[in-house]
């Protein structure tokens, strides 16, 4: 399990297999060098890639007929691949723990926030703690979740297990309802009917949520600098291209004024 638990100022962020192991007094011993890697991406490669094709060769298809292969196959693998341990005794020790610590181990733990109204979120539902003598005191502070393996669900402060009401923040009026509540009909067909068309809801650009407005951005010097080049060089261009009409030795004849009588020059 990777699930990661929440930080806060009484727990230190582990994950949930870190801190079962922790509870049991087991070392996790991580595979840090190449070699250790190695030997884990080896079975990891038997399983992904020879155990299928093992199987797909036996023509098993279902649950039932791959359960039965596998002493078969693992005897086989182990007489071909297995070597002998260093040291061949059993240092596994015994299990000191009475059931229900056990069962309080191997479950999912979490904490939560306890608001001014004893309610917190978990898993897309709203929790709202029954006020007694424990819970007035705990606004505030963080509690235990424990969620079990068979469903069940239990808030606990130091140990002690707090009563609780469980509101599902998806649930909508049904037509089943608004048939029983008879007096509520009309104000429950009214929710029902804005609830039935809503359409989905609309996510926000980082724009649109920082009113960010596109301004008219100044020319850059950089680009006044490209438009003066071009310019000369379409005025180079059309001298050199008139100096060509012209052709060496033609006269042309200029007059600055209307009334002033032409000069001749010569090219």
């Amino acid at each position: 399990m990777a699930v990661q638990l929440r930080s806060t100022p009484t727990s230190i962020r582990c994950s949930q297999f870190g801190r079962a192991l922790c509870e049991l007094n087991i070392e996790i011993l991580c595979a840090n060098s190449s070699q250790a890697k190695g030997r884990v991406e080896r079975v990891n490669r038997t399983l992904q890639d020879r155990l299928v094709k093992e199987l797909r060769l036996a023509g098993i298809s279902d649950m039932a007929e791959g359960n039965a292969f596998l002493p078969s196959f693992m005897e086989r693998f182990n007489a071909q691949f297995a070597v002998a341990a260093i040291r061949p005794e059993n240092l596994h020790r015994p299990l000191n723990i009475v059931p229900d610590r056990m069962r309080d181990i191997l479950c999912k733990r979490e904490q939560r926030y306890v608001g001014e109204q004893l309610a917190f979120s978990y898993e897309r539902k709203r929790i709202m703690l029954e006020e007694n003598e424990i819970t007035r005191g705990l606004v505030g502070k963080y509690i235990d979740t424990y969620a079990f393996a068979d469903g069940r669900l239990e808030m606990r402060w130091k140990g002690v297990t707090l009563p609780y009401k469980m509101f599902d923040k998806d649930q909508r009026i049904t037509h089943a309802a608004v048939t029983e509540n008879k007096r509520l009909g009309d104000v429950l067909s009214v929710i029902k009917a804005q609830q039935d068309p809503s359409p989905p809801p609309r996510v926000k650009t980082n724009s649109e949520v920082i009113a960010y407005q596109k301004r008219d951005r100044k020319p850059s010097r950089k680009n006044d600098w490209v438009e003066q080049r071009r310019e000369r060089r379409m005025r180079e261009q059309a001298a050199t291209a008139q100096s060509n009409v012209a052709g060496p030795g033609c006269e042309i004849e200029v007059s600055a004024l209307p009334g002033d009588e032409p000069q001749r020059l010569s090219g």
